[in-house]
């Protein structure tokens, strides 16, 4: 229940924080702040507590391995939207995301090569996805725009919590980094702005997903060896090092 009650509060407040920023410096760099793991990274910390550390390692290592599912569903949205309306867009990318899913849960997942994997993938849908046009039109938004995105992101939040209740722990894993952020930012940019927002925010959440799969890297090596505090710490540590680099290739 304390979880359901964090994500309810935090995701809102989030997107809120990404609409605002890419309102300010841009859809890119709106999609890079979004693809932290800003609620999967205390989440996992709350599991590695009320749990154990071993758990928070084998759900490290089904979250990282979900990011695949969400380069897939990035690749999805972007092939199909200069040409087709945001709602087509969105039904394949979500279809891309839960066939992806599935397909790996069929497996026994381990870290490393899931990791090595997962920045393989990324590297190749950002080099396959078309790049936006730079001259994006500039549009006041309207007043309903913002608590609209927020209770969008409470609703999903509510959706998928309770369908990864029924699951497994490692499909579980694989569910929770579902592209909450990613489907908001996407499709209110894509309906108000054109497709060439939409790309341009998708490819900042890809960029984004460097950080969060090394944070879940570090979690899922170190948590049953180093104490808690330390293994977190060093992960946020090093996942705001990554996207510091990453920045430079957003704006």
């Amino acid at each position: 229940m304390f979880l359901l009650v964090f994500k309810l509060v935090l995701a809102p407040l989030l997107i809120a924080m990404a609409t605002l920023i890419g309102r300010r410096w841009g859809h890119g760099v709106s999609g890079w702040i979004a693809a932290l793991p800003l609620t999967s990274g205390p989440v996992s910390l709350i599991f590695a507590l009320q749990y154990d550390s071993t758990f928070a390692a084998q759900a490290a290592i089904g979250t990282l391995a979900g990011l695949a599912s969400v380069s897939t569903f990035c690749f999805a949205y972007c092939r199909l939207a200069r040409w087709h309306h945001w709602a087509i867009c969105i039904t394949f990318a979500v279809t891309a995301f839960s066939l992806i899913t599935f397909l790996l849960n069929l497996f026994a997942l381990a870290l490393i090569p899931v990791y090595v994997g997962v920045l393989i993938l990324l590297t190749l849908t950002l080099r396959w996805i078309p790049k936006p046009k730079t001259n994006l039109e500039i549009m006041v938004a309207p007043k309903w725009d913002l608590p609209a995105r927020m209770l969008t992101a409470a609703l999903i939040i509510l959706i998928v919590t309770y369908a990864a209740e029924s699951l497994g722990p490692q499909l579980s894993g694989l569910v929770t980094p579902f592209p909450i952020f990613a489907t908001i930012l996407a499709v209110f940019a894509h309906q108000q702005l054109g497709a060439g927002a939409a790309i341009q925010s998708l490819r900042g959440i890809l960029t984004g997903l460097y950080a969060f799969a090394t944070f879940f890297l570090i979690v899922g090596a170190l948590v049953t060896i180093l104490p808690t505090a330390a293994t977190y710490a060093l992960a946020v540590g090093v996942a705001l090092g990554v996207n510091v680099f990453t920045l430079r290739f957003v704006r």
